[in-house]
């Protein structure tokens, strides 16, 4: 009987692999380098070495980075946007907004489809939805025999207004399909309903370019698992911290483009669950970038915009994750100023760090490490092996010896400067809400995480770091803990007060129909279906506005206009109880309950770490202290110890630095509570180198 669940994460380093067994009650994990030319190569080799007989798995979960790639690199398929006369340049125009509003020289980067790619037809739709004049059919005729002579393979159809009627743009697919059959066909009121027309517009265009790229991806990975002998369906990690089966992501494939980002929010939040934390932000730091979440209050923060790129809109629901350029592998340099500087970029996976000996010669976030030993030489359960002297010699000849500094000193700033990175993230999606980084825990994890997290929250007074079991395969650990999820929405504005309560519900049940219909064709029964209604409303006279949940009730809707004045509160610190409320747009979202793991605590009992597996002299604060080095495969439950400790394992490596205290508690985390004078108390809960060696 199948009882494993199999959750595959792909990073930019490494390939993370979590196979949990439901019987037995044990994860299993394991890491394989990735392969940025053939992504899928590298979940197949991830498979093979953790050997995982494919018909004993019932769920088999997959973060990818591919879509995410794909928009990064622009390498696109033949692609071309259809839309109304006049309307050919939405994408061009935007918004009118600058990343950095006091560069007069910096431009946003050109639209995902080129100008000459873009295409008009006679058809207009009002604001109402009346079909003001209908698509001119042998315009539309002569442009799909033109993108057939072209060789296209996927087309955005884009009309304005479509969101209130789709007829012309359905008209227009219909035309599409009948010259390029093979060709993808994505129309703006399929994919996002909704006004604003370069948000619509550019949503659309993202999908379209995805839709090939992706399709054939999922569509060989799914082959190669099947011919395995994997029987179930193959699920996705979405944006929205969700998944979807491999059919619907042909359709909506630009819902992968944050698909791994959310995953290792997703564990955060259940590691700050299981250890009763409400306040947590999630440091998950790989090889390339670190991803800060943040939990307040129980809850994962979700924002409806987003971008790959600046100026680039995708509006779907996703998880809030800020990522920096602050990872394993991100290059220490010094700048024209003479100052040191720490990534954004990355020596990845190939060459990779000047430690792992293929070709790197500038020192990384690992090559320092290393160098303070912190880091031992075997990596990835003896992959890969870290050659120190190179180390060494990158750190010289790019830091130390241009700084004057000798090369413990340079090693150690280029890791204070990466904290420092990371540090002031935290504060961006903290203190600038308004929150108080003292009140929350640090999740930290990713192949990276456990090396540089009591150090961070050092730097933020945060008082407990929490290390998960695996914190170097955490984000696919996350990949099983959701869902498969849909998110719907329509436009409907009115005011709440003198709205007609029986013409908002059939709205809602449009879209509870559509979303069940979308459940069901991915082979969810009805009883484990869950239906959840939100509705976004401003006040009269503003522009954005705030989605809150709504119930079925007949006085859900005054219920959901208190809770709106609340929120807004909350997020922009005033309500105005007396100015009309208006609302803006409906939404539902459409889960289907899926297995998932369901972990034991172990019963724990005070004890010491025993005998190190050696001790080595290790770099803090400007001096080498005898260090011991534990596996933490032999920490048990209760297991209580003080820095400075290096904990080893497969997938990553702890510091715990000197006067710190640390335990494993039931849950088998690392506690590391910081002791040292510039932290605060501990956040509340939910409940009561020798010279030789150098």
């Amino acid at each position: 009987m199948a009882d494993l669940r199999v959750a595959v994460d792909v990073g930019g380093t490494f390939t993370d692999v979590c196979i949990f067994d439901e019987e037995s009650q044990i994860m299993r994990v394991t890491k394989v380098p990735s392969t940025p030319d053939n992504p899928m190569e590298a979940v197949l080799n991830g498979v093979a070495r953790a050997r995982i007989d494919l018909s004993e798995v019932e769920l088999f979960s997959h973060g990818t980075t591919v879509a995410t790639n794909a928009l990064i690199t622009r390498k696109f398929p033949k692609a071309a946007m259809v839309t109304t006369k006049g309307f050919r340049d939405v994408l061009e125009i935007r918004d009118g907004t600058k990343d950095d509003l006091w560069d007069a020289y910096r431009d946003v980067s050109g639209p995902y489809i080129r100008r000459r790619d873009r295409f008009e037809v006679s058809e207009r739709i009002d604001y109402t939805g009346n079909v003001v004049e209908p698509l001119d059919e042998d315009e539309a005729r002569q442009l799909a025999a033109l993108l057939k002579k072209r060789g296209v393979d996927t087309v955005a159809v884009c009309f304005l207004n479509s969101y209130a009627n789709a007829e012309n743009e359905e008209r227009m697919r219909a035309i599409l399909t009948e010259h390029l059959p093979d060709a993808n066909v994505s129309t703006s009121a399929e994919i996002l309903p909704e006004i604003f027309e370069h948000n619509r517009f550019n949503t659309t265009v993202a999908n379209a370019v995805l839709g090939p790229l992706v399709s054939g991806y999922v569509e060989q990975l799914d082959e190669k698992l099947t011919a395995g002998g994997y029987a179930g369906e193959l699920l996705l990690l979405h944006s929205g911290g969700g998944s979807m089966t491999s059919t619907m992501v042909k359709k909506f494939p630009v819902r992968l483009a944050a698909s791994g980002i959310a995953a290792g929010a997703i564990a955060a939040k259940h590691i700050a669950e299981q250890c009763g934390y409400v306040n947590a932000v999630g440091l998950d730091m790989g090889g390339t970038s670190t991803d800060i979440s943040l939990i307040s209050e129980g809850e994962l923060r979700v924002t409806n915009e987003w971008e790959v790129e600046y100026g680039h809109p995708i509006v779907f629901p996703s998880i809030e994750v800020l990522t920096i350029g602050a990872g394993g592998g991100s290059l220490a340099h010094i700048d024209i100023a003479g100052s040191l500087r720490n990534g954004p970029q990355s020596a990845g996976a190939a060459p990779g760090p000047a430690c792992y000996d293929r070709g790197g010669e500038e020192p990384t976030n690992t090559d320092a490490n290393l160098w303070l030993n912190r880091l031992g030489t075997d990596l990835a359960d003896g992959e890969m092996t870290l050659d120190r002297r190179r180390a060494e010699q990158a750190i010289r000849s790019t830091i130390a010896e241009p700084l004057g500094l000798e090369v413990d000193e340079a090693a150690d700033s280029i890791l204070k400067v990466a904290n420092a990175n990371m540090a002031d993230a935290v504060r961006l999606v903290s203190i600038r809400r308004g929150l108080d980084p003292r009140d929350f825990a640090l999740i930290a994890f990713g192949g990276a995480g456990a090396l540089h997290g009591a150090e961070v929250a050092r730097e933020l007074s945060i008082p407990v770091v929490i290390v998960p079991p695996s914190p170097g395969v955490t984000s696919a650990l996350g990949c099983l803990l959701v869902d498969i999820q849909h998110d719907l929405s329509q436009m409907f504005t009115a005011s709440a007060s003198e709205v007609d309560a029986e013409d908002l519900a059939e709205q809602f049940r449009a879209l509870e129909s559509e979303g069940a219909e979308r459940l069901r064709h991915e082979g969810v029964s009805d009883d484990q279906a869950v239906l959840e209604r939100g509705i976004s409303m401003r006040y009269q006279g503003q522009w954005r506005s705030l989605q809150v949940p709504i119930g079925s009730d007949p006085d859900a809707l005054q219920a959901a206009v208190q809770t709106f004045h609340e929120e807004h509160e909350k997020q922009y610190a005033f309500r105005q109880d007396d100015t009309p409320v208006e609302i803006y747009q409906i939404h539902l979202k459409a889960l289907g309950k899926t297995p998932k793991p369901s972990f034991r605590p172990e019963n724990t009992a005070p004890q010491s770490p025993g005998e190190p597996v050696e001790v080595r002299d290790v770099y803090f604060e400007g001096r080498w202290i005898p260090t011991p080095v534990h596996e933490r495969a032999g920490l048990a439950a209760g297991t209580e110890f003080t820095g400075p400790a290096i904990i080893s394992q497969l997938d990553s490596t702890t510091v715990v630095p000197p006067n710190a205290r640390a335990e494993i508690d039931e849950w088998m985390n690392i506690r590391i509570v910081l002791t040292d004078r510039d932290t605060a108390s501990e956040p509340e809960t939910d409940h009561d180198e020798s010279e030789s060696a150098r």
